[in-house]
């Protein structure tokens, strides 16, 4: 039986994770952290807002942005497996948390996007990408969004622009600042925030004659679930910082 505690437990995401964990028959739900909520109940379980309350094998980090980083350095210090769920982890990022999660530390395994089919997308474009002249990634998520370009878009683009021959530069010729999208490691990206959606994401390429894209679209946050609970079941297994959820899956 695996113990799990989820970190901002209170989010949409951490709300699903936590009743994915408490239906698991092979994990145990133990903790549920997120200041400002104190007193809360999920589960059957009470929020907490203090790390020492926390007891578990493994943490599921969904916190926000603004706090991940100072949350993965108290989990590190206590000695947790971690599994990280919060987006935008650019390069910059993950070299901040390899600054002090060391590859003879335990398990943390940052995962951009939980849902199968979104790892698959990842994989499949990385496969296409040496064999078209263009790509550009179009991500679409709710307008609360705290972060622009998602980290599926960040990690898409990191994997996909690995095997360009070019990267795109700069757009030169903008009448509107901004229209030819964002270049996330060499690869244009463009943003979309809008009322009623909830996440997709379009990695789209062309040759001159052809054109070819590739889709994932979640509509619910149960598409994250089972991913998470294959993350958590693996990490255990894993030592310092690790990417995806593709060496789970057996897809590398």
């Amino acid at each position: 039986m695996i113990d799990v505690a989820v970190s901002g437990a209170m989010g949409r995401l951490g709300n699903a994770i936590a009743s994915g964990v408490a239906a698991a028959g092979d994990m145990r739900l133990t903790g549920l952290y997120a200041p400002g909520h104190e007193g809360e109940s999920f589960a059957g379980l009470s929020v907490c807002g203090e790390s020492d309350e926390l007891s578990a094998r493994v943490i599921v980090e969904c916190a926000h942005p603004d706090v991940v980083m100072d949350n993965l350095k108290t989990w590190h210090e206590k000695g947790f497996n971690v599994v990280v769920g919060t987006s935008g982890f650019t390069e910059d990022r993950l070299a901040e948390l390899r600054s002090f999660w060391s590859s003879e530390d335990r398990g943390c395994l940052v995962v951009p996007n939980f849902s199968i089919g979104a790892v698959l997308m990842m994989r499949f474009a990385e496969s296409a990408s040496p064999w078209f002249d263009s790509v550009e990634i179009v991500e679409r998520h709710e307008d609360k969004k705290p972060d622009a370009p998602s980290g599926t878009a960040l990690a898409t683009a990191m994997r996909v622009g690995k095997h360009r021959k070019d990267s795109e530069e700069a757009a030169e010729h903008e009448i509107v600042e901004g229209a030819r999208g964002g270049l996330a490691s060499g690869v244009r990206v463009h943003s979309l925030r809008m009322a009623g959606l909830l996440s997709d994401q379009e990695v789209a390429f062309s040759n001159r004659g052809e054109t070819f894209s590739l889709l994932h679209r979640s509509t619910s946050y149960e598409s994250f679930v089972a991913g998470a609970l294959l993350a958590v079941r693996q990490v255990e297994e894993t030592k310092g910082v690790s990417i995806g959820l593709d060496a789970v899956l057996d897809i590398r």
